[in-house]
């Protein structure tokens, strides 16, 4: 089934999850490798090129995201999780969106604060609409680098919690992002 219902999570909400997961995994370490590219280096315009084109689609992505879960029935916690747990779970899925979206907003303002376009996959021109916060390049830079390596802590935190669930607790939280419901 594509939608969700009260038991469980859908195809759509199960395959943007994922993918999200692994774009966001994959953007994460092309971005400490591009750290180090020297000016010589091959890579040196087109990895950032590859990085901000995937970062824009992920942010496409993101927005469907959104609106897909408003619209969309959001499946109840197992019964037997705690308020604690549940409380955990609200408060770092809520950490994780916003943290994704501070991701991008900063990457952003890193690419057009010297007012230039970004070119997404060298076809697609996204203007430089905020050009002008003092120092913009250099705080949105602190903001998307320490913001990606708490966005890395907390989804490994989510990660090992479903692992926790899976095989400590033995319910059915993992199993639910893995298969749809039918």
């Amino acid at each position: 089934m594509l939608r969700n219902t009260s038991q469980g999570y859908g195809l759509v909400a199960i395959t943007i999850h994922w993918l999200v997961a692994v774009v966001v995994v994959g953007l994460f370490a092309v971005g400490l490798w591009m750290i180090d590219l020297s000016y010589y280096s091959s890579w040196y315009q087109t990895a950032p090129m590859w990085h901000k084109s995937v970062g824009l689609t992920l942010f496409l992505v993101m927005m469907f995201r959104l609106v897909w879960r408003l619209m969309s029935v959001q499946p109840a916690s197992p019964s037997q999780h705690h308020a604690l747990e549940k409380l955990g779970a609200k408060l770092g899925h809520g950490a994780i969106y916003v943290l994704l979206f501070v991701i991008m907003v900063s990457g952003y303002l890193i690419s057009t604060a010297d007012g230039r376009p970004i070119l997404m996959f060298s076809m697609i021109e996204i203007p430089a609409l905020v050009t002008d916060i003092p120092q913009q390049e250099d705080i949105a830079g602190l903001v998307h680098e320490y913001a990606a390596w708490a966005l890395i802590i907390i989804a490994s935190g989510h990660g090992l919690a479903a692992l926790k669930h899976h095989f400590v607790d033995k319910d059915n939280t993992l199993k639910r992002m893995l298969k749809p419901v039918k």
